[in-house]
């Protein structure tokens, strides 16, 4: 007893008593009442199921109650119906009864779905009596899947039917057990695929096994307990099997039992409802116990429900009622039937109102642990149970209970803002209740980088070794704290090793580097590092970190740069078994890595040219310029030498065409003689190759320079002579084979000749005499030929005007007898041209392409109309002129072609005749003459 009243007591249920409906006037409803006579009752389905309410002898009615509270029935049987059983998941009704006197009970089965004559369809009907002895019927139970109904009766015997209870064919009934005491409950328990029987006496407890074959019981205890005093648990309980007993309920298992509560007191009435155990007990002042142990009080007893929540071990309902008859369960609704034929309904207040009601107390005294148990097993939602841990938090953090306090903000984490902890804990002595709060925190992915911040302060600051490690060493699927920031605060602390493995683990190559370069100056095993890096992020890396490498480890650095530019393939294999061909990256892009270490830069220079010939330009250039330097710089004359030819050979690689300036620009910068003459020869500068020569006063390569380029550019010995004109020594010889030249070539005019080396004091005439004398006769012969031709032409335009005259003047007479094309005799019809041709009219029509042209001067004629269009399109060419005139030797040859190409002269070319100038067509011809003649002439 003392038990039951530490329980705290709650008001979790409103208790109203169920009234009629409201008139159409709306005055008041009166409570609705059964009439008197119910001897059981059941609920399920919508209704409210009461049997043997009399009206009248031989009418034994069942009668159904809705929602609705419009009371229906049908006749059940002629005598009394003593027990009802109603399906929760089937419209199946199962009562026991009788129709004649004596002990004789009769089960039937109802389907409420289907109507026979307006009543609901009777499926079956069999005796209940055990082997034929008569006994009274005691309790009974249905399996909701309608394939197990059991008996219990009151000298201690058990029925049990299994298969189908809706039928006789297809069902089998047994006797389960016998026994000397009367049976007061029956409860089915459904577990998977197994099925027990749970059977309680006034004096035992047992527990059959129905899944198996001979139905195997265990004794569970050796007391029992009354009719209507034992009922099955829901999940929530585990399906156990609750038995009430005067001191204790107790709380079994199919093979044990479990839990007692002492509750003592008279038990009447055992149900189980959501959660709740609800008991039925007499009042203090008890009467008599009756044949069962259990038996109805009588009518002037006062009767106490509770309503017990067995989880948190507090009373959420206790109230005093007159006579009870049962407890029904209804609507999400308590129904309680009194034997005055009321109906009290008790209706369990929502989540938020229970909590509000209790927690103020629950709170004043302390009593979190309760409230939490309660929200929890009222399915409070997230928010209302971390206000309540808050507060718990709260209550033993100012009681100085900080370990307490912290499990119970733990318990807030998602819900509370994280500040609100961490403020109350930053003091140096509750650091460690701190980072129990922030380890809990990164566990449930709830951290950002600040506290991630904080908590690695906080292992720094505890020397925490190993909860560090095991904080950053979780696999990759399990971290809960933003990387970067870890490695941040890691290496600011001097955790260089945890930071290098955080780094390297999550693949933050470039805080890896940065550790390994600038605090622990492990450049050997960064430089590995980026040889197992992906070929993207090796390259980004080196050409970062390259310098720094580079003046640390150069031979190495340079080795993995040869590989990286090449043909690289990561070491540790990162870019996945797919990767058949390697990676190169562009070397002229390393060539910066390479300052100050020009060793290293010429061995990785050579190498790229040697393996790749089409690297960059900037490789062969910085691969030039260094070659050069090492050159220019060396005392040795064998290395010199030796590097001369290393220089010569790669300028003649032919790797320099699009640069010439820039490679011609380091050979001049470095005086590199051979080397710049050749890149003169190559871009044919040949004045400055000759240019060269003279500011060397090197005459023989003057003349070589002449004799080779001479016909490529001719004004090379015109600046020659001009060269040797103003020296002042004796160049005779010199000037001599450049005269020759000239001579032959008749490059310059002899008047400049005889200007150009008057300016020499030691020329004298005998060195330009020879000259001279060449020049003056060669003129003679020239001259004599241009009269013999100007006689000619005067001759021939003699003869051509006299022609011309002639055909104006005389006719022209034809007597040629044979056709120009197939030399046959002329026969009329023909046709004749002023040029003296005749042909046959048809050898004319087939042969000819025009009308007005001999067929046999038409070739020659139109060659020189060509010539003379030719001429006519040239006329206007001044740029192609000027360009002719400016590079011949001699100017007045262009002048007379162009001259006599009619260039200077307009010329009107009349090639057909319009119509209606028929008259002028013997003087177009004869022009046409005229133009043919004088091109046979020529």
């Amino acid at each position: 007893m003392a038990a039951y009243l530490q329980w705290r007591r709650f008001v979790f249920f409103d208790r109203e008593t169920v009234r009629e409906p409201s008139g159409p006037d709306g005055a008041g409803a009166k409570p609705f009442a059964l009439p008197p006579g119910i001897a059981v009752c059941d609920s399920g389905r919508g209704s409210l199921v009461f049997g043997d309410i009399l009206f009248g002898a031989g009418r034994c009615q069942i009668w159904f109650l809705p929602r609705s509270l419009q009371l229906s029935s049908f006749q059940a049987y002629k005598l009394r119906v003593t027990h009802l059983y109603q399906l929760k998941q089937h419209s199946i009704l199962v009562s026991i009864g009788e129709d004649e006197e004596g002990i004789n009970p009769l089960v039937k089965v109802w389907n409420l779905e289907k109507r026979d004559g307006g009543n609901p369809l009777c499926t079956r009907i069999f005796p209940a009596i055990p082997g034929n002895k008569p006994t009274v019927v005691s309790c009974l139970t249905v399996h909701e899947n309608l394939n197990f109904m059991a008996i219990g009766f009151a000298d201690g015997s058990v029925v049990l039917t299994k298969g189908d209870i809706t039928r006789d064919r297809h069902s089998k009934t047994q006797i389960l057990r016998e026994g000397s005491y009367p049976v007061t409950g029956l409860a089915f328990r459904q577990s998977g695929k197994t099925t027990h029987l749970f059977v309680v006496t006034t004096e035992n407890i047992q527990s059959y096994m129905l899944s198996v074959k001979d139905y195997p019981h265990l004794e569970l205890d050796t007391h029992g307990c009354g009719l209507r005093c034992s009922s099955l648990s829901d999940p929530s309980q585990d399906l156990q099997f609750i038995v009430a007993g005067n001191e204790c309920v107790y709380l079994y298992q199919p093979d044990e039992r479990g839990p007692c509560f002492a509750f003592e007191g008279q038990k009447l009435i055992v149900h189980w409802y959501r959660g709740y155990l609800i008991i039925v007990s007499k009042d203090q002042k008890t009467s008599p116990k009756s044949e069962f142990a259990g038996n109805e009080a009588q009518n002037s007893d006062k009767q106490v429900l509770n309503i017990y929540d067995l989880c948190n071990k507090f009373i959420a309902y206790s109230s005093i009622f007159d006579d009870i008859v049962d407890v029904l369960a209804e609507w999400g609704s308590l129904y309680v039937l009194t034997r005055d034929g009321k109906i009290h309904v008790l209706q369990e207040k929502d989540t938020q109102t229970k909590l509000e009601a209790c927690k103020f107390m629950l709170f004043r005294k302390n009593l979190f642990e309760m409230a939490i148990n309660l929200a929890k097993s009222q399915h409070l939602d997230s928010d209302g149970l971390s206000e309540i841990f808050r507060q718990y938090g709260d209550h033993l953090y100012n009681k100085g209970n900080h370990d307490g306090a912290i499990q119970q903000y733990i318990r807030t984490i998602g819900k509370l803002e994280p500040s609100y902890v961490i403020r109350k804990f930053l003091d140096a002595q509750r650091i460690h209740n701190l980072t129990a709060y922030l380890q809990m925190l990164h566990l449930q992915s709830l951290a950002n980088a600040d506290h991630t911040t904080l908590l690695l302060n906080c292992y720094t600051k505890l020397k925490d070794s190993s909860k560090l490690e095991e904080f950053i060493k979780t696999s990759e699927s399990e971290v809960h704290f933003d990387v970067e920031t870890a490695i941040k605060v890691l290496r600011q602390a001097g955790y260089y090793s945890h930071a290098v493995y955080l780094a390297e683990k999550h693949e933050h190559h470039e805080w890896y580097l940065k550790i390994q370069l600038e605090d622990i100056k492990n450049y050997q095993e960064a430089l590995h590092y980026i040889g197992k890096l992906p070929f993207e992020q090796a390259e980004s890396n080196m050409k970062r970190y390259g310098k720094i490498l580079m003046h640390h480890v150069p031979n190495e650095t340079t080795e993995l740069l040869k590989i990286l530019c090449t043909d690289y393939r990561p070491s540790g294999g990162n870019e996945g078994p797919g990767m058949l061909e390697g990676k190169k990256a562009n070397s002229e892009e390393f060539i910066p890595v390479f300052a100050n270490n020009s060793r290293e830069l010429k061995a990785f220079l050579e190498h790229m040219t040697e393996v790749q010939a089409d690297s960059p330009q900037g490789v062969y250039d910085t691969l030039l310029e260094l070659r050069l330097q090492n050159w220019a710089h060396e005392q040795d004359e064998q290395i010199k030498q030796k590097l001369h030819n290393e220089a010569l050979t790669l300028l003649k690689s032919g790797r320099f065409k699009t640069v010439f300036d820039k490679a011609l620009v380091l050979c001049q910068m470095h005086n590199f003689k051979d080397g710049v003459l050749y890149l003169y020869e190559q871009g044919k500068l040949f004045q400055q190759i000759m240019h060269y020569h003279m500011q060397n006063e090197q005459y023989k390569k003057v003349i070589e320079v002449c004799e080779l380029y001479g016909d490529q550019e001719a004004c090379l010995w015109e600046q020659a002579l001009g060269y040797f004109a103003r020296k002042e020594e004796n160049c005779k010889e010199y000037i001599a084979a450049v005269l020759k030249h000239i001579e032959n070539k008749n490059l310059m005019p002899p008047l400049l000749v005889v200007q150009t080396l008057a300016h020499n004091s030691t020329a004298t005439l005998s060195v330009i005499k020879d000259y001279l004398v060449n020049k003056l006769q060669k003129q003679s012969r020239q001259i004599e030929q241009d009269e013999q031709r100007i006689q000619k032409y005067r001759e021939e335009t003699t003869r051509i005007r006299l022609e011309i005259e002639e055909l104006k003047a005389s006719p022209k007479i034809f007597q040629k007898t044979k056709c120009s094309i197939c030399t046959s005799a002329l026969e009329l019809p023909s046709v004749h041209f002023l040029c003296g041709h005749s042909f046959h009219q048809h050898c004319f029509e087939s042969y000819s392409e025009s009308d007005s042209e001999c067929p046999t001067c038409m070739p020659e004629n139109r060659k020189v109309m060509d010539m003379i269009r030719a001429q006519e399109q040239k006329r206007d060419l001044h740029d192609q002129f000027q360009h002719q005139l400016k590079c011949s030797n001699d100017g007045f040859s262009v002048v007379a072609d162009y001259f006599g190409r009619g260039v200077f002269n307009k010329l009107t070319l009349i090639t057909d005749l319009p119509p209606g100038k028929a008259a002028t067509t013997i003087e177009a011809g004869l022009q046409r003459e005229l133009l043919i003649h004088t091109k046979r002439s020529t």
